[in-house]
């Protein structure tokens, strides 16, 4: 399936998925190295260059709803991501694409999902929550991008306190391990199988009806 980030009708990104999971338990799905996407030109160019004054100009670029996509191919890591329909972020596990092994977890703050017939759409919020493969600490992501996004109208009040309840709840789900935090549902080790083939961007991608 396809993951879209959706800002006033135009996509934004768009990322090709592997479904692992899609039950009352909630929505799993994989990406690993060679996987394709779309994203925004900004933020092609700050990954190439290491340049984050890239990543402000991205949140210029939606305020004023002008920007440009690019091609990019998923790199490094292997990575996991839960989500549930009702919920302002999804919970990401980051794997290392040779050993395995989880190296954190990632808490990508974000508008509730909405089903497609690619796949899901959603808009990225800019915030996250970095936490240790055991849970024991963490720390919080693109603080500053998301103060700019707030001054620009790209995160509006009404979204803002949204975001300050789902960082409660989320914190909430860490220290109670709920969710894929559960030590039943945890996955310290993860890689694709080998006998999967990459998933892809199907035609029409950018079509929002």
């Amino acid at each position: 399936m396809v993951r879209r980030d959706v800002h006033r009708g135009k996509v934004w990104s768009a990322q090709a998925l592997r479904v692992l999971q899609d039950d009352q338990d909630g929505l799993v799905t994989a990406c690993w190295p060679g996987a394709p996407s779309l994203a925004a030109t900004s933020w092609v160019q700050s990954m190439v260059s290491g340049n984050n004054a890239w990543r402000g100009q991205g949140v210029e670029a939606l305020a004023a709803g002008n920007w440009t996509l690019d091609t990019w191919t998923w790199q490094r890591t292997g990575l996991l991501m839960w989500h549930q329909s009702d919920l302002w972020f999804s919970i990401n596990s980051f794997y290392d694409a040779g050993t395995g092994q989880q190296q954190c977890w990632y808490v990508n703050f974000q508008l509730p999902y909405r089903r497609t017939a690619l796949g899901f759409d959603t808009f990225d919020l800019f915030l996250d929550l970095v936490v240790t493969p055991d849970l024991t600490q963490w720390k919080w992501k693109d603080e500053d991008e998301y103060a700019q996004a707030r001054r620009v109208g790209v995160v509006t009040d009404a979204i803002h306190h949204r975001v300050e309840h789902a960082r409660e709840q989320a914190l909430s789900m860490i220290r109670s391990y709920h969710g894929p935090f559960r030590p039943d549902r945890r996955r310290p080790v993860w890689s694709p199988d080998p006998s999967w083939s990459l998933p892809d961007l199907p035609r029409g991608v950018l079509h929002t009806p």
